[in-house]
């Protein structure tokens, strides 16, 4: 069995792929180290041979987790790194190792899914847009706040607005003008959101026409599929390039 990690800003995202690699055999989010810890532990039937991860974390960060997970499972931890080119994709950044690793394992995905032109749309604490050329050169990028930064400012520098998770849940129903602070903030980020992603389409489409895949993942990705029906909604896209950078037997 395999273990896989996207370690990002906010949450850990792990599964457990079969032996065959072609099955999940468990999967998940957790917030912190000892979560993903306790998780993996009251799993029946674990058996993990390998694990490989993708971190945004600082080194020390990741390297005490890689320690972890060797000392609880006895697996030897491969992470993946930043590269110049890699499976067709060519790194459009000046310092291409400053290019962040989850953008980085995303754009390998698209681009092996779609087979050309991508725009790789990933919705999680940042909203991040790539864009890759037919011929696997990364055109750049942008990154923007996704909707925990956007309502947690709102949060923190706004007194009067405080609300929970359920009610930013039902406030989401729709996106008629808000009525309450909660439904006014909620439905003021998500169309926000929708309105970037409408500009990266107007974007894609200044380069290549209509011919171009676009991808969305990321935890808040389903608040935009709408607006984007041709898209392809790939949550575990990271995943797929990370498979590509860090290959095991």
């Amino acid at each position: 069995m395999i273990l896989e990690l996207d370690c990002g800003n906010s949450f850990i995202k792990w599964r457990v792929l079969c032996a065959d690699v072609r099955r999940v055999f468990r999967e998940g989010v957790v917030d912190s180290d000892d979560a993903l810890l306790e998780g993996l532990s009251k799993l029946d039937g674990l058996a993990l041979k390998h694990c490989r991860l993708v971190s945004v974390r600082t080194t020390e960060e990741t390297a005490a987790l890689a320690s972890i997970l060797m000392q609880a499972f006895g697996v030897s931890v491969v992470c993946a790194t930043p590269a110049r080119e890699m499976a067709g994709v060519r790194n459009g950044y000046d310092e291409f190792e400053r290019l962040g690793l989850d953008r980085w394992l995303a754009m390998l995905g698209g681009f092996h899914l779609a087979s050309g032109a991508c725009l790789v749309l990933d919705f999680g604490t940042a909203v991040t847009a790539d864009f890759i050329a037919a011929d696997g050169e990364h055109l750049g990028g942008f990154i923007c706040p996704g909707m925990p930064l956007m309502r947690n400012q709102l949060r923190t520098h706004t007194r009067k607005i405080r609300y929970g998770d359920l009610a930013a849940e039902r406030a989401l129903e729709s996106l008629a003008p808000g009525r309450t602070t909660v439904e006014a903030v909620e439905r003021g980020c998500s169309l926000m959101l929708r309105g970037f992603v409408l500009t990266q389409l107007e974007l894609a489409r200044s380069y290549w026409g209509d011919e171009f895949v676009v991808f969305l993942t990321g935890g808040d990705a389903p608040l935009v599929s709408g607006i984007v029906p041709e898209a392809r909604l790939v949550p575990d896209l990271i995943f797929v390039g990370l498979a590509m950078a860090c290959p095991l037997s």
